[in-house]
This record gives structure tokens, C-alpha cells and sequence, in this order.
């Protein structure tokens, strides 16, 4: 291994000493008899009594300092922080002198001892013998502690924001906040799967390779299988599979797992990301408004303890009943534009720059209505607020409403300024479902990503009949974003993708 700069070398150099004086720097095996929390656990509960406890503890050494004979140091695992006390009188004067000269900020140490409380009132650890059981090559970007008006402040040089995300290992392990999002973010999906569990949903896998991509408007990755010579494409939505499911018998399914859209990048989009989807027979897009409100909320109070919680600085109240508003009269509210007045793409146009808006020259009616939507409307909707009844032209799946045949049976819904997912009454009439395909084949180009290829398959599924049924998807990083107060999505994927350091 050829070391990076000097700080390497010094530790590379401190290894080969390790392994020249007998030690295994990189043991097959350790010993912990407690976790640092359990250590300290045990002391405090046999303190008043006078027992002792006696453990064995192991983690990465974040502090350290030596005093003459004596020395002290905090070692970290993943329940906390335990100090441990090394005396030249009690490890020996080789080992203590191997401590201080090849030990560094990062290593993971294995200590034995038993626990006291030092005079500052610290439960600590007596050290008896310890080694090293990981030695740390390379220094983290540790963050630095110092005493500021009698309180321990951590510092930390790890400042530039996308080297953490590249090398999420060193922001983990530095920063314990960032621990936390993700320990949070497993307990959000843990809580979604009991609330859809406590539902009767039945939890699924459907094929991440699929023949043909659909069930949302988005531009897929392509690969090829080399046996089968075909191309196959990375699921961009469950929802066709998942419909199928209905058809065969099961009444209440969802899939929580990874979609991949060769899409833009933003502080809310990422090529791969975690997806949310459920399909009940005999509801429709009124019930599933009142599932997903009942969920959102389970999932703050189960996670946080609490339905209100502050994103951006806003205080939310995630707590039903939620606004609803339909997509016609919130883009009037919000823009002063009526499109069902502007029926055409280059009408819609007019008014929408006239208004200083952006409409781009070869956007379709459609996506005109949607740029409204999200340029005028989505920031306003702090406050959980569902959007209904979409027009039947950006909405390919979805039923039409009985009285309005232009208009659809789909939301979404918006919390702190951002979508958070899409529902329908789902489309389950073989004959309408196929003429929309043509329709959307017929309306966009071959290359634009609203496009909806084709399903002969899911349309002969649909043909031995499929249940009515409300269907609903939801990125659950948008979700713990929201949950955990965080702006980018980068901050709730553990490697989010990034471009190339060129």
C-alpha cells in the first residue's frame, strides 16, 4: 500500500511496530461482554451497593489524552460513548508505552476492566489489558473537541458537503447527526410496513428487469441480458405488476423497494430511489386520501411521538383531516389562470406568459398544466394538502370522473412545498386502458419521457378483469426528508449518486 501523504506513512509505519511486537492488529475475534451503553448500564445499577462490574468493551477511539503515568480516552460504538482509564502501574510499562506511541484517533481498540466513576463524575472503565483490533490507516476527518466556557464542543474539518456524501463512510463515522437520519429513515419504513401490515395489505416483490417499462411518466435506464439476448429495462413504478397481482386474486398489496429514472438530479430527484406503492380492490381515490392521511400521521407519531413537527423552518400538523383543494381551482388560486379557458397548447402558452410564467415552446397542453403546478402551486402547500382531479391527458392510469369526462380520479399530495405521491382510482376497463396507450403514443414523440409504451401483457391481464381498485405510490425519501427536517435528498440516502469528480 502506498501511503497518500505523511499522516498515512506515520500510521503505516505505527502498524508494522504492532506487528513486529507480537500484536494482531486485525484479530479473527474479539471480546465484548458489553456494549458501552450496557457497560455503564450495569455500573450504575450495582453503584449505590457497592458491586462491582467487571466488562469487557470494544469500539473506535474518538479522544485521547496522557498525563505522565496515566492517560484517557473515549472509545465509541453504536449505543455511545465510555471513557477508558489506562494506568502505567495496572497494563504494564511496554504496553502503556505502545499506547501512547502507536495508538491513534480512530483505531478500534478492545478493553478490559471494571467500571468505576472517575472524581468528575464520569463512569469510566479501569483499563486491565486492551489492544488494537482495527488499526485505522487512514485519519477521519475527526471531529475536534474543545472546552468552550466549560462545555466539550465538537469540531469538524470534514466541511465540504459532497465529499461527505462521496465518502459517506468518513461522514458517518464522524458525525454521529448524520447516524441518526438513517436509523430514523429505518424506522419510518418499519412504521409504514405496520400501518400496511395493520391494514391487511400483503407485502410483494415484483421484477426490478422488466420487458417493458410503465405505470409512470419517466425516461428508463436500458440494459441487456446476454443469454436471452434482450433488452430489458430498470423498473421506473411497481404499478403494472403490482395491478396484476389484483387480478389474480389479491385484494391489498404494496411493494416498498428501489425505482430508477434516467432522469435530472435536485435537491428532491435522484436516479435511484425508494418508492412507496399499494393497490386495494373497492376503494377509490377518496379512500385511499383517507389511508394515506392516517398513514403519514402514524408514521410521525410512531417515529417522532408527534404529528406536528418543523420542516424549513415551517410548523407542520401532519395530523387528519388534511386540505383538499382540486388541481383547477389551486392553479387558479395560486396563478389567476383558468386552463380549462386555454384548451390548447399554444392558448395555455399565451396566458401563462402573459403572466410571466415559464412555457416552454414545444411543451404539450398537458405539461403546461403541470409546470403550472409545480411552478405556482407546489411551493404554497406547506400545510399536507391533497390535489385532486386531474386532466385525463397527463394521467394515463386513472379513471375518468363520472361527470367530467376531461378530468380524472387522481391526487397528489403535498407537504412543506413538495409532492410526496400520487394516487388514482385505477383504471381497470381493458378496452379504455388500451385506447389511452395509443393516445399517448399517438400525443408524444417516440423520445419523450411522458410517453407510455404499450403493455400486451398487462392489458391481457386486464382482460380476465381486474377489481376496482385506488392505487397510491409515495417516495419514502421525500418522507423521511420531512421527518428528519433535511433539504436535499442527498442527506437521506445513505451514497446518493453524484457526478464525476472530472
Amino acid at each position: 500500500m502506498q501511503p497518500r501523504d505523511d499522516l498515512e506513512r506515520e500510521r503505516l509505519t505505527k502498524l508494522q511496530r504492532l506487528i513486529e511486537a507480537g500484536a494482531d492488529p486485525y484479530p479473527a475475534r474479539v471480546k465484548r461482554t458489553h456494549t458501552t451503553a450496557q457497560a455503564i448500564a450495569a455500573f450504575e445499577a450495582v453503584e449505590k451497593s457497592g458491586g462491582e462490574v467487571e466488562a469487557s468493551v470494544t469500539g473506535r477511539l474518538k479522544s485521547f489524552r496522557a498525563m505522565g503515568k496515566s492517560a484517557f480516552g473515549h472509545i465509541e460504538d453504536g449505543t455511545g460513548r465510555l471513557q477508558l482509564y489506562w494506568r502505567v502501574n495496572d497494563v504494564g510499562e511496554a504496553s502503556y508505552q505502545t499506547l501512547l506511541r502507536d495508538v491513534d484517533l480512530g483505531d478500534f481498540l478492545e478493553a478490559q476492566g471494571s467500571m468505576f466513576r472517575t472524581k468528575t463524575g464520569e463512569v469510566s472503565l479501569h483499563v486491565k489489558t486492551w489492544r488494537v483490533i482495527s488499526k485505522s490507516i487512514q485519519p477521519l476527518p475527526m471531529a475536534k473537541e474543545q472546552v468552550v466556557d466549560g462545555q466539550v464542543v465538537r469540531f469538524s474539518d470534514f466541511a465540504d458537503t459532497e465529499q461527505r456524501y462521496r465518502e459517506r463512510y468518513a461522514d458517518l463515522a464522524v458525525h454521529p447527526e448524520a447516524r441518526e437520519v438513517f436509523v430514523t429513515r429505518a424506522k419510518i419504513i418499519s412504521a409504514l410496513r405496520r400501518f400496511l401490515d395493520g391494514q391487511g395489505f400483503l407485502e410483494v416483490e415484483t421484477p426490478i428487469l422488466q420487458p417493458i417499462y410503465g405505470g409512470a411518466a419517466a425516461r428508463p435506464f436500458v440494459t441487456h441480458h446476454n443469454q436471452l439476448h434482450q433488452d430489458l429495462y430498470l423498473r421506473i413504478s411497481f404499478e403494472l405488476y403490482l395491478k396484476r397481482l389484483l387480478v389474480g386474486g389479491y385484494e391489498r398489496v404494496y411493494e416498498i423497494g428501489r425505482d430508477f429514472r434516467n432522469e435530472g438530479l435536485s435537491y428532491k430527484h435522484s436516479p435511484e430511489f425508494t418508492q412507496l406503492e399499494f393497490y386495494a380492490a373497492y376503494l377509490d381515490y377518496n379512500d385511499v386520501m383517507n389511508l394515506t392521511e392516517e398513514m403519514v400521521a402514524f408514521a410521525a407519531r410512531e417515529v417522532l411521538g408527534k404529528t406536528k413537527i418543523t420542516f424549513k423552518g415551517s410548523e407542520i400538523e401532519l395530523a387528519p383531516p388534511w386540505q383538499r383543494v382540486t388541481l383547477r381551482d389551486a392553479i387558479r388560486q395560486y396563478s389567476e389562470i383558468d386552463y380549462m379557458e386555454h384548451r390548447d397548447a399554444a392558448s395555455l402558452r399565451q396566458a401563462i406568459l402573459a403572466t410571466g410564467g415559464h412555457a416552454p415552446e414545444n411543451a404539450t397542453w398537458g405539461k403546461l398544466v403541470d409546470g403550472l403546478l409545480g411552478d405556482c402551486v407546489e411551493p404554497k402547500l406547506i400545510q399536507p394538502t391533497f390535489v385532486s382531479d386531474y386532466p385525463r391527458e397527463i394521467s394515463p392510469l386513472a379513471k375518468r370522473k363520472p361527470q367530467d369526462p376531461t378530468h380524472v380520479e387522481r391526487f397528489e399530495f403535498f407537504i412543506g412545498g413538495i409532492e410526496m405521491g400520487n394516487a388514482f382510482s385505477e383504471l381497470n376497463d381493458p378496452l379504455d386502458q388500451e385506447a389511452r396507450f395509443i393516445e399517448m403514443a399517438q400525443l408524444y414523440q417516440a423520445d419523450d419521457e411522458e410517453s407510455h409504451p404499450m403493455d400486451e401483457d398487462y392489458l391481457n391481464a386486464m382482460k380476465y378483469g381486474m377489481p376496482p381498485n385506488g392505487g397510491f405510490g409515495m417516495g419514502v425519501d421525500r418522507l423521511a426528508m420531512l421527518l428528519t427536517d433535511r433539504d436535499t435528498i442527498r442527506e437521506v440516502v445513505l451514497f446518493p449518486h453524484l457526478r464525476s469528480r472530472e
